[in-house]
């Protein structure tokens, strides 16, 4: 009698049966075993399995044993645990950069990470319909061509687009083309995560700046042929603490400030600065320490600072303060004025 071709891949299915099919709660007998092979046409008998099972585990498979009334196989330790699996879900969830669809694909990998029954705990928690997503199905394909381009040492060219209101449409909130449509040519240099968001931050040629670009938000991106520029700008800054003292990514002048802060507030100045500021005890205020650290002054700073009540003040420089008091009497102003 020929030999089944499918033999040949025996050792592979097993292996295959043994992460999707088995787990610490769900073990199959060599029986069992045997009968998930002929379901792929491979036919087997008790003593090459055994065999194969011991193969499997000399390979490095964590390939465990259960004896009670029966003996069963099942899959010990995997390289994700269940719980750093859960956190890659809930990351994906949360990305409002990753469309509902993508997200989708992606979870799905994820769960094959674990067992099929593991994989049923996790499709009871995925919660993505109606979150914030962006619309952008280009969004892989973009961080491809950027990733593409910091490796090469090379400029790219993009249009950027914006959200605008459009009351008479059918579509009320819509993206144009910023620049009325122009193309823009910056180096990029890193990308950045942040407050769920994906950036590009890059050299901007026309401005000889830092600047950052919601990825999402980036359409037709081109790899040219030119070579980066603004390293000598970049060597002079760190990417980190860049990306850290610009709240929300919202462009703004960096300056040096220091703040004067209730020492409730130190796990909020640990979240958003990290632990590595430097603070001193705030000699004029009981129960108060100093802060001083390099920001980048914007509507969306003086929104979180507006937040943290009488508990954070600016100290300096003077024309922040008068920036921020300014701020403040604008929007009060709104209030203030009696509707007719």
């Amino acid at each position: 009698m020929p030999r089944n071709p499918r033999q040949k891949q025996k050792l592979l299915y097993l292996k295959k049966i043994l992460l999707e099919k088995t787990d610490e709660e769900h073990g199959l007998t060599v029986n069992e075993l045997i009968a998930e092979l002929e379901s792929y046409g491979i036919n087997a008998e008790r003593k090459s399995v055994y065999d194969d099972l011991r193969s499997l585990e000399l390979f490095g498979l964590d390939i465990c044993v259960e004896k009670s009334k029966t003996t069963r196989y099942y899959i010990g330790s995997r390289d994700f645990q269940i719980s750093e699996l859960k956190l890659l879900i809930d990351a994906v969830q949360s990305s409002k950069f990753i469309t509902e669809k993508k997200s989708m694909e992606l979870i799905k990998k994820v769960e094959s990470l674990a067992s099929e029954n593991e994989a049923k705990l996790f499709q009871s928690q995925v919660i993505i319909s109606n979150r914030v997503k962006t619309p952008n199905e280009t969004i892989y394909y973009n961080i491809d061509r950027l990733h593409d381009a910091i490796n090469h040492n090379r400029a790219v060219t993009f249009y950027y687009n914006e959200w605008t209101l459009n009351l008479g449409s059918s579509e009320k909130i819509k993206l144009r083309r910023r620049r009325d449509g122009a193309l823009y040519r910056v180096s990029p240099w890193a990308l950045c995560w942040d407050d769920e968001n994906y950036y590009l931050i890059a050299f901007d040629d026309k401005s000889e700046s830092i600047r950052h670009y919601r990825v999402d938000k980036m359409e037709k991106i081109t790899v040219t042929d030119d070579s980066r520029k603004g390293d000598e700008l970049v060597k002079k800054i760190n990417l980190a603490d860049y990306a850290k003292s610009t709240f929300s990514m919202f462009a703004g002048e960096s300056v040096e400030l220091t703040l004067s802060v209730h020492n409730s507030l130190v796990g909020v100045i640990a979240d958003r600065f990290g632990k590595n500021v430097f603070i001193t005890r705030d000699d004029n205020k009981q129960d108060f320490f100093i802060l001083k650290t390099n920001v980048n002054i914007s509507g969306q700073f003086f929104g979180w600072i507006f937040a943290l009540g009488d508990k954070v003040e600016i100290v300096s420089p003077e024309e922040v303060r008068a920036l921020f008091k300014a701020h403040v009497g604008d929007v009060s102003k709104i209030y203030r004025e009696e509707k007719p």
